[in-house]
């Protein structure tokens, strides 16, 4: 693969540097803005890059199918389209979670789900834009988000082939390259014989450019893993308590997995080496002592 290099913020981003730590907050603020800001402190606190959201407009995202069905959730039996409207964030939450992360500083964003989400979010200075696999078929939501010239990270769970060519055609068209692709299996939690980490190469020698990991497995090995493996960028759903409720939660990082996250990843990259037979300087000494 070529040496490629993009820039997300202040970070630079390639198969040589620390993998870029994108903390999923999602929907597990559940609709509360002091959870969501104590969960962006936990990001901060243990060293990661971004905090990401989710944009919906509910009554465009919701499937017609989904939208009657009726829902316990901890506000009362509600409809799922009312659920949803209930727990989303609108413009003065955002506003306080752009000034707040601005103050840490750390970056950022949020998934659009539909198009008048990405034309909310294009009012903020957003360092890239996530695309999830949920939405990757949807072609006039990524053209339009190429073409606010961000950075653009796309989840690929859930998908085949075919449709995965397709939106990096787009992607490719309308991004000038400026692209990261996530693999990611879309169930919540990912069983072990289901995360397939091997797509990582599949997709670098697919698409030849850089491959990230989104994992949603309930423990810490496999991402360790996709970072051995070529991840330059990682991004995992985190929690306060895995008791919250919510379908998101138990398969989220607690804060204190997110710090031991950060830990077990920190030398990876160096510990990986180059690939090429050298003998380091400590060698030579063994070697001198040992075959004189």
């Amino acid at each position: 693969m070529a040496n490629k290099t993009i820039k997300i913020g202040d970070s630079i981003i390639n198969e040589q540097s620390e993998p870029y730590l994108i903390a999923e907050i999602g929907i597990n603020h559940n609709g509360d803005l002091q959870v969501a800001k104590k969960l962006i402190d936990a990001a901060f606190a243990t060293g990661w890059h971004s905090v990401k959201f989710q944009k919906r407009e509910p009554d465009l995202s919701v499937p017609e199918h989904q939208k009657s069905v009726l829902r316990k959730t901890p506000w009362g039996e509600m409809t799922y389209l009312d659920y949803k409207r209930h727990i989303e964030f609108g413009a003065s939450e955002y506003d306080y979670i752009d000034r707040y992360c601005r103050e840490k500083p750390i970056d950022w964003t949020a998934s659009p789900w539909d198009i008048p989400s990405l034309e909310f979010l294009e009012q903020y200075d957003l360092p890239y834009i996530k695309i999830a696999s949920a939405t990757i078929t949807n072609q006039e939501l990524l053209i339009k988000a190429c073409q606010m010239k961000k950075t653009i990270i796309m989840s690929t769970g859930m998908s085949t082939w075919e449709e995965v060519d397709k939106a990096v055609d787009i992607l490719e068209k309308y991004a000038d390259g400026n692209y990261i692709l996530m693999h990611t299996n879309s169930e919540y939690p990912t069983p072990y014989e289901d995360i397939n980490l091997n797509m990582i190469q599949a997709l670098r020698e697919r698409y030849d450019c850089l491959i990230g990991y989104s994992g949603h497995e309930m423990d810490l090995e496999p991402t360790v893993l996709a970072v051995a493996l070529g991840a330059s960028v990682i991004e995992r759903h985190v929690t306060l308590s895995h008791e919250m409720w919510g379908t998101d939660q138990k398969s989220s990082l607690t804060v204190r997995a997110m710090g031991l996250l950060k830990g077990r990843i920190a030398d990876i990259r160096k510990t990986m080496g180059n690939g090429e037979k050298v003998l380091s300087d400590g060698e030579k000494g063994v070697r001198k002592k040992l075959r004189g």
